[in-house]
């Protein structure tokens, strides 16, 4: 983990607005659906201006905290978003200081979001923000780009975060 300055990024993509508890519960989970939309062949063809070839998945509108309600979208990043698909959503990711987290691997996602999980129910430092979060799905894995609350500097080494990793 550490302390980057996100840039900002468009997104276009499908939503849900869902929750953990929501998610613990598979005759009401939405994500797998969402994820399966996403992943179908050619699911984003027709998004016009897209920057890359990754996958973003947006999680905003935090009711509270990592136990309340959210939106996820999962759609692809783009330089504009004037003709939206049907169905399909646009959201501006703002830039902020953001704890990185990479996952590589089988369970890349799985353990990226386990090991944040963790730093988040122990109270570590620095606090998250729950305002806008950002996954960055690519070939070696995925990153983790989660808002911070003001108060670090960029890449500086941060004796709690170093703390919290032992």
């Amino acid at each position: 983990m550490i302390i980057v300055d996100r840039p900002e990024v468009l997104v276009v993509g499908y939503a849900v607005r869902t929750s953990a508890a929501v998610e613990s519960d598979p005759s009401r989970a939405q994500l797998s659906a969402l994820w399966a939309r996403a992943g179908a062949p050619g699911a984003f063809a027709h998004v016009p201006g897209r920057v890359d070839e990754n996958i973003y998945a947006v999680l905003i509108d935090y009711e509270s905290d990592h136990k309340g309600a959210y939106t996820q979208i999962v759609g692809v990043a783009v330089r504009t978003a004037a003709r939206l698909p049907e169905g399909m959503v646009a959201v501006r990711v703002p830039a902020v200081q953001a704890l990185k987290v990479e996952g590589r691997g089988p369970q890349a996602l799985a353990e990226a979001w386990q090991q944040v999980w963790r730093f988040t129910e122990a109270g570590g430092l620095p606090q998250r923000a729950f305002t806008t979060d950002l996954e960055v799905h690519h070939q070696a894995g995925v990153d983790l780009y989660l808002a911070l609350l003001p108060r670090h500097t960029p890449s500086a080494p941060d004796p709690d975060l170093d703390a919290a990793q032992a």
